[in-house]
């Protein structure tokens, strides 16, 4: 274990809070993972829910993850897709696409809760400028494993002998993990980088106390050992290290200053098409 990161939280109001873990000073990415953020646990009260309005990206892939609530994501595509607990959203942003993350009407009509994570995958250099793509995969057609107390979802990628059926441009290491009390779960060593956010409970690793809705970064090489002291709620990260720096501005990812400076033009003057039944979008920040 080589570093304990402390997530940036951010209020959105309503009692909704997201916790941002990277981009970090410790950790500017883990394998490909250049954004990893904890949204919730929250209940939300009949009438209300999240808005996330229109906004862009470029260069990255997003994945959504539930453990509890629904998100309908809509895009520039024309998709139109509502995530429920252990569904995988994946949106590959490529050269440009623009969505809409909001909680579904139905939904809303009674209280209801949210809890779950949404990371962003940094495209290979070569697959940056791809054509965008979104797919849905139902929780199940994701390979899993329960045993001894530990339930494993393979989210994306390839680890602990099984492989999701979810499209992935580099080697990545993302699986969520149930351990109920006493359990435990060495960690596979077969990626160069490798973390792990405790979303919620009591938990060591070798033996040392981690607080909970922390991120944990795990030396190269190493086989650290999981142990729930009460139920924990996890999710495991990493891959491939990038193959050049990234520079990340707002909703944009790209090994080019250039092309997000293009991109903020492009969101300026709509050039990334319309979102159908939306009519609001978040404007370009100031910064």
């Amino acid at each position: 274990m080589t570093t304990i990161i402390t997530p940036r939280v951010h209020d959105l109001g309503g009692g909704f809070n997201v916790r941002r873990a990277v981009p970090s000073l410790q950790a500017r990415s883990v394998g490909p993972f250049v954004f990893v953020d904890h949204m919730g646990p929250a209940v939300f009260e009949p009438g209300n829910g999240v808005d996330v309005r229109p906004h862009p990206h470029i260069g990255l892939a997003t994945v959504t993850f539930l453990w509890s609530g629904a998100i309908n994501h809509k895009d520039t595509l024309g998709s139109e897709q509502v995530i429920r607990p252990g569904d995988v959203n994946w949106m590959t942003a490529g050269r440009g696409i623009a969505h809409s993350e909001r909680s579904p009407a139905d939904v809303r009509q009674g209280q209801h809760p949210l809890h779950g994570m949404q990371t962003w995958v940094a495209l290979p250099k070569a697959d940056e400028e791809t054509a965008p793509e979104f797919h849905h995969h139902a929780a199940a057609t994701l390979p899993q494993q329960q045993r001894n107390g530990v339930l494993l979802r393979v989210i994306a990628g390839r680890s602990y002998g099984e492989e999701s059926p979810v499209r992935v441009f580099a080697d990545t290491f993302n699986v969520a993990v149930d351990l109920q009390a006493d359990a435990e779960l060495a960690i596979d060593d077969s990626h160069a980088e490798r973390a792990l956010y405790v979303l919620e409970g009591d938990a060591q690793i070798d033996g040392a106390d981690i607080p909970e809705k922390h991120l944990v970064v795990f030396d190269r090489g190493t086989r650290p050992v999981l142990r729930a002291k009460t139920a924990v709620k996890g999710l495991l990260v990493g891959g491939e290290p990038l193959d050049a720096p990234r520079h990340m501005w707002w909703n944009f990812v790209s090994s080019s200053k250039e092309r997000i400076e293009q991109a903020k033009q492009d969101w300026l003057e709509g050039r990334f098409g319309q979102i159908p039944g939306e009519t609001e979008f978040i404007p370009l920040p100031d910064r």
